[in-house]
Order: structure tokens, then sequence, then C-alpha cells
């Protein structure tokens, strides 16, 4: 029995002794592990933030009547140029019945007292030229007529303002023609000629006849999340790109950043807005899609390496690379590194721009893919 059991432990390490022989000689086989290289470059590197939006106006002025009607003409359309001062449309009056009937009874009553007053005028004018009267009650019965003359001529002008809206000796004073009020581009007629419109006044904004804007004064405005925006502050520079007008980007300056943020979805945003550069003449179309690229650090012609080429100690989280010192054979080398644009990251000491860096997490080929 014992004899069995030593036989039996004796086969047991034969077999293990041979099946370790086996590993290695297979380890042997294998080829062994190439590292390849590479070397940091002069780069520039930009951090940036991107914000999606619109280019917009800087400002835009809404024409609006002061009196209620209905269109009568249109003298403008949409990407015209004006003038302040130049017509945009006319409107024809839709009297008020109660208003009309109102300035139709003070003419009438201005013209009772008007034919009173000069009828007491004539009879005051006989009885001077006879000496009766002094030249005082003469003079207080001609100023008398004179205004009643006046009440019946206001009397009638105004009958015909509420009857048609404007009157004779008020020129381009009338308020059935609407005039623009500054210089621009017409962006937008929201009407057209039959349509009624509502004066401005203090208890209605009024309907828009028309929007005037300078587009030689151009803004992007857009949003950006609140996990951005801490990023974030004004007086950075914004490279704009418009997806109608291809290889072309716009310089602008970031001059408003919202004090509060808004709910989308779920998700906080926060407006911005930043102004373009002047300077540029490119014709861009109010409401265009844009997108900004918020310019938050900037390094010009540094020494730059992959990202992916970055180790980090374990214990201290420092960053180093392995340099390569002979055939495959690597020496650590603490880094101290400056901006990343998530690609390319400046290192600002520890390496030269000739030394060969390990990569040392080269990505392999899946296996489906390693036979093609």
């Amino acid at each position: 029995m014992k004899k069995t059991v030593t036989i039996s432990i004796l086969v047991l390490i034969a077999v293990v002794f041979v099946g370790a022989l086996y590993y290695l000689f297979q380890k042997n086989q294998e080829d062994p592990t190439v590292y390849e290289t590479e070397q940091a470059s002069v780069e520039t590197i930009v951090k940036k933030t991107v914000a999606t939006g619109n280019i917009v106006p800087k400002e835009e002025v809404l024409i609006k009547p002061n009196i209620s009607g209905i269109i009568d003409e249109i003298y403008i359309e949409a990407g015209e140029k004006v003038k302040a001062g130049d017509l945009i449309a006319k409107i024809r009056v839709i009297p008020n019945v109660n208003s009309l009937q109102s300035a139709k009874d003070a003419v009438a009553t201005a013209k009772i007292n008007l034919d009173n007053e000069k009828k007491t005028f004539e009879r005051q004018k006989s009885l001077f030229e006879k000496g009766v009267i002094s030249q005082n009650d003469f003079d207080n019965a001609e100023a008398n007529y004179k205004r009643m003359q006046q009440n019946f001529r206001s009397a009638e002008q105004n009958f015909e303002i509420v009857q048609t809206g404007t009157t004779s000796g008020i020129g381009s004073a009338a308020n059935t023609l609407i005039r623009s009020t500054v210089d621009g581009m017409v962006l937008d007629v929201p009407v057209k000629v039959g349509n009624q419109v509502i004066e401005s006044n203090n208890f209605n904004d009024g309907t828009t006849l028309a929007t005037l804007a300078d587009v030689n004064e151009m803004i992007f405005e857009g949003k950006v999340d609140e996990s951005e925006v801490g990023k974030i502050k004004e007086d950075l520079p914004l490279e704009v790109t418009v997806g109608a007008i291809e290889n072309k980007t716009f310089n602008a300056v970031l001059d408003y950043i919202a004090p509060k943020g808004v709910d989308e979805n779920g998700a906080i945003q926060f407006e911005i807005k930043g102004t373009l550069d002047k300077a540029d003449t490119t014709f861009i179309r109010a409401g265009l899609s844009a997108n900004a690229s918020i310019i938050l650090d900037r390094a010009d012609e540094v020494l730059a390496i992959k990202e992916a080429l970055v180790q980090f100690d374990p214990k201290t989280q420092e960053p180093f690379v392995e340099v390569e010192t002979g055939d495959q054979q690597f020496e650590r080398r603490d880094l101290e590194l400056g901006i990343s644009d998530g690609i390319q990251v400046e290192v600002k000491n520890g390496i030269s721009k000739d030394d060969k860096i390990k990569v040392w997490n080269k990505v392999q080929p899946s296996p489906e893919f390693a036979g093609r």
C-alpha cells in the first residue's frame, strides 16, 4: 500500500515537472513585446468649450402704428434698406362710432356758438361806429368772436381726425402714415394690405408692421450647460462658425452671461451673447444656426505630446512618461504639464523634443479584425 502511494506521488511530480517544462518552452516561443515610441512636437494648443445658438442682430426695432385701422398700402419689402423717416405703410382709419358722433356734436355746438358770437360782434360793431360803446367793449366783442372762430375750426379738425386719422395742416405728422424710426434693413414684414392693426398704447403693445435692424452689428446668441458655465467669463474670445457659410470662422467677444439658468429638458442652460467683429464685412442673414467655440485658454507654439502617452503614479498621481535609453530599455521621467485640449497636452518640463517616448497603452485590434 505504501509502495503504491509513493509511486502515485512520484508520477504526479513527474507530470507537473513535464507540464512546467512545456509551459516554459511555449513562453520562449512567443515573440517578445516590442514597444513603439513617439516624439514630442511643437503645437498650438487651444482649450475650448462649444456653445450652440444663432446669429441675430444686436438690436431689433419693431415698427408699430399709433392709430388703429386697416393697412391701405405697404411701401417696403423684407431685405430692403431704409432710412429714418422713410414711409413704411399707410393706414386707413375705421372710426369709432361713439367718438365720431361726439366729434360731430362738438362741431355743431361750436357752429351755434360762432353764429351767436357773430351776431353779438356785428351789433357791437354798429354801436361802436355810432359812438354808443367804448373801444374797450368793442375789442372784447371782437376777441370773443375770433375765439369762437378758432373753436369752430378746432372742432372741425378734430372731427376730421376722428373720421380719417389726419387733417390738413399737420403734414408728415399724420397718424395714418407710418415711418421708419431708424436706419437699417427690413428683416420682416408680418402684415399685408387689408390687415387690421391695433395702435400701440399703455394697454397694448400694438401690431408690428415691420422689424428693422442694423445688419452690420450682429451677435451670437446661444446657451451653455451648467457644467461649462463656471469655466467661462466675460471678454473671452469666441470663434463662431455658421453652418450655411462654409470654410469661414468669425471672431467675436463674449460680452454677456445670463445670471440665471433655464431648465430645458432636465438640464440647466445659461444664455450667452457675443458681439461679432465689425471689421468682417461678410453678410450673415439673421437667424442662421451657428456654433461658438469659447476659448478658455491658449498656448502657441509649445512642446506637446499626446495625452495617451502620459502615465500617472498610482500613489502620488503625478504624471510621467517612459523615455527610451537603449534598445527596448526605458526610464521614467516625471513631467510638468500645462493646458490640454483633450488630445494634446503641453509639456512644460521633463522631456525634450528629441526624446523617444514609450507607447505603453497601444490599442490592440480585436480578434475579428486581426486576420483582415
